[in-house]
């Protein structure tokens, strides 16, 4: 089969030939890769900041965002069936009893760091024309959403943090208020960082959990991706001429910031106009630069004086993995032609290195298709 591999002692990125793997465990589920998404991970895999090959190889299969269908299964699978379109989870848990996490089947709070994560971390990826994994990994997409299957694994970050935004605020009253006659009415705003398909995919979770929500990002309304903004009933607003501290004037007081830029000199100056008992969310991973200067006391007594909370968020467990699929299943309903514009080309495996050694600068979320 062929798969795209990288080399981290040779720093080469490769289309390789790669054995066709088999079912071996009565729980083994073999699937045969429709879609996978190239991301910025995939880009730094392909840069060798990090990256590590399973135990005895010298190269690292990548590509963790898939979209399979089932070809066989092993005889005691009951969670999928030959035919069905699934999305595999990508960390799987560490080996340590007494983690708590991953005895819980929680490994995306794995406490050791020993977790094996597939295309990233000892594990090889999806990129390739076939793999082999166990049901327990395994999640049900409906046929309709096969276009932009694709895009759940990304969504899940989203959904993750919803979750724990969810759950942190329940410390203070947060619940909108229920107008009579009306249901619910919508009193939180959102402020995501950067128009990314990680960023995008937030907002529209945003929205759809009746958030007033803006997208900060460079560009216009006018761009693919300002488009996508509008067409979901965002809000776009551009870094190229509104400064970060005319934010809050403009949008009012921000009660969830959800960063998905990994800039980490913007999200330390929006986290300045965090509002009271806002939280605010990171989600990106930047590489190592230069240190940026940080008032440390005025965001210390922020924490303090306006009950603001911080959290990071990585990885995803199976509830979120199922909530990104029921509710992509809403955004296409609610937002077809803005869900589609996502992902900006499908491309052959042969093109991966278009993709994602130099991808097109204006491109969203690029595709690598292999059936």
């Amino acid at each position: 089969m062929k798969g795209v591999a990288i080399y981290p002692d040779t720093h080469q990125v490769k289309l390789i030939d790669v054995a066709e793997p088999r079912v071996s465990a009565p729980t083994d589920v073999r699937l045969r890769v429709l879609d996978v998404g190239v991301c910025g991970t995939d880009k730094e895999l392909c840069t060798f900041k990090y990256g590590t090959p399973p135990r005895g190889s010298d190269h690292l299969v990548i590509g963790h965002e898939s979209l399979g269908e089932v070809v066989e299964v092993g005889a005691a699978v009951t969670r999928v069936e030959v035919g069905d379109l699934v999305v595999p989870m990508v960390r799987r848990p560490c080996e340590h009893a007494d983690c708590l996490a991953c005895t819980a089947g929680r490994q995306d709070f794995c406490y050791t760091g020993d977790y094996t994560e597939r295309g990233i971390k000892e594990r090889h990826g999806f990129m390739t024309e076939m793999v082999v994994d166990d049901e327990r990994y395994m999640n049900v997409v409906p046929r309709a959403l096969r276009q932009v299957g694709v895009l759940v694994e990304p969504l899940t970050i989203a959904e993750k943090a919803l979750a724990q935004i969810a759950l942190v605020q329940q410390r203070l009253p947060w619940a909108c208020p229920v107008v009579p006659g009306k249901g619910a009415a919508s009193c939180h705003r959102a402020l995501v960082l950067g128009a990314g398909p990680v960023g995008l995919l937030g907002a529209m979770a945003l929205v759809a959990d009746g958030f007033e929500t803006y997208v900060y990002s460079l560009g216009t309304a006018a761009s693919p991706r300002g488009q996508v903004v509008t067409d979901i009933g965002a809000t776009f607003v551009s870094a190229d001429t509104v400064k970060v501290g005319e934010l809050p004037a403009k949008i009012g007081a921000i009660d969830v910031v959800y960063e998905a830029t990994g800039a980490s000199p913007l999200a330390f100056e929006v986290l300045e106009g965090l509002g009271t008992n806002g939280i605010f969310v990171f989600t990106g991973v930047p590489g190592r630069k230069a240190s940026i200067p940080v008032d440390t006391d005025l965001l210390m007594r922020n924490l303090v004086l306006k009950n603001q909370v911080v959290l990071g968020s990585v990885n995803a467990s199976r509830d979120d993995f199922e909530a990104a699929i029921r509710d992509l299943g809403t955004f296409v309903e609610r937002w077809p032609a803005a869900v589609a514009r996502v992902i900006s080309e499908r491309a052959p495996i042969e093109a991966y290195a278009r993709q994602l050694v130099d991808p097109p600068a204006d491109a969203i979320k690029n595709v690598i298709a292999l059936s």
